[in-house]
């Protein structure tokens, strides 16, 4: 059992179980470091599995940037069944016989949910609508729409198809899947809006993240390992694997951390959130070019 008595600042990074939320995986791990100070960057579903990433300490300060990286999944598209939730954890809401759908049907219903598109939340979802969660409304029986939104999907590869049939009789095809995709994209809506195309309904049937930005399951604990040896990815090297990286002087580092403005070299324009480090490789702060300076994001000197 760790016996740290002092909370460290970093990431830790969570192999989260099937059947927590991303709030009981931050309510465990403030059990386990000692501290109040822990946040995630950005949801897991509860059936889901996988990476999720903690910020303790000072590293809360990094999340919100971190919550906007790429991120990577491995799941099983059930079509032939529509629910209500979009996954398995909803009540069936339509079937068809889905075994007669080809590979190339399947594959032009992926291209077309592939590169930049417009996607459509799930209504049982955490999006905020007039104020209040979509969860919140379609639980309570509102009829209301959620606007689309952009995201982008890198990759969405299909590895297996293979031919099952439901508890109620029902012909299904399970595809395994893999999607790279951006911050916000709901895995669920993908399986749904592919079983649409298809005329067969679909719905999530498993999820595990594999991938959030830098950060994949090889560096990932279960809680039960976390218990017995907390495991910190000390801040300033969450900071340089996930963000570029600028090293300044003694001189800059310390008008930084005195709050002026520095003038940043043309190479940062445009890079996003960038990670500034002093002479001896402290992580100072993390800061955005803005018209040439330095605006900053979270200062942690």
């Amino acid at each position: 059992m760790n016996r740290r008595t002092t909370a460290p600042d970093g990431l830790v990074i969570v192999d989260k179980p099937s059947g927590f939320t991303s709030h009981d995986v931050v309510a465990k791990m403030r059990g386990i470091a000692r501290t109040r100070r822990v946040g995630h960057a950005g949801t897991l579903d509860p059936m889901a599995t996988g990476v999720l990433v903690l910020g303790v300490e000072r590293a809360t300060k990094l999340l919100g940037h971190l919550a906007l990286t790429e991120k990577e999944y491995l799941g099983t598209i059930r079509l032939g069944q529509t629910t209500l939730t979009d996954d398995a954890e909803g009540e069936i809401t339509a079937r068809a016989d889905a075994s007669r759908v080809t590979r190339d049907a399947i594959d032009a219903g992926i291209a077309k949910l592939s590169g930049a598109i417009m996607q459509v939340p799930s209504k049982v979802s955490a999006i905020k609508i007039d104020g209040v969660r979509s969860y919140k409304r379609a639980r309570e029986g509102e009829d209301f729409e959620i606007p689309a939104r952009p995201v982008t999907i890198s990759s969405f590869t299909v590895h297996d198809v293979r031919d099952a049939v439901a508890e109620d009789g029902t012909p299904v095809l399970d595809l395994v899947v893999s999607v790279v995709c951006s911050s916000g994209t709901y895995i669920r809506a993908l399986a749904r809006d592919l079983g649409a195309d298809l005329g067969t309904g679909g719905h999530l049937t498993a999820l595990r993240r594999t991938r959030v930005g830098p950060y994949g399951l090889d560096a990932a604990r279960t809680l039960d390992q976390l218990q017995e040896e907390l495991t910190v990815m000390p801040v300033a090297e969450a900071a340089a694997a996930a963000f570029t990286r600028w090293d300044v002087d003694a001189q800059r580092a310390r008008l930084l951390t005195n709050g002026v403005r520095l003038e940043m070299p043309e190479e940062y324009a445009g890079a996003g959130p960038v990670a500034v480090f002093d002479p001896e490789g402290r992580f100072l702060a993390l800061v955005e070019e803005q018209k040439g300076k330095a605006k900053s994001l979270a200062v942690l000197a």
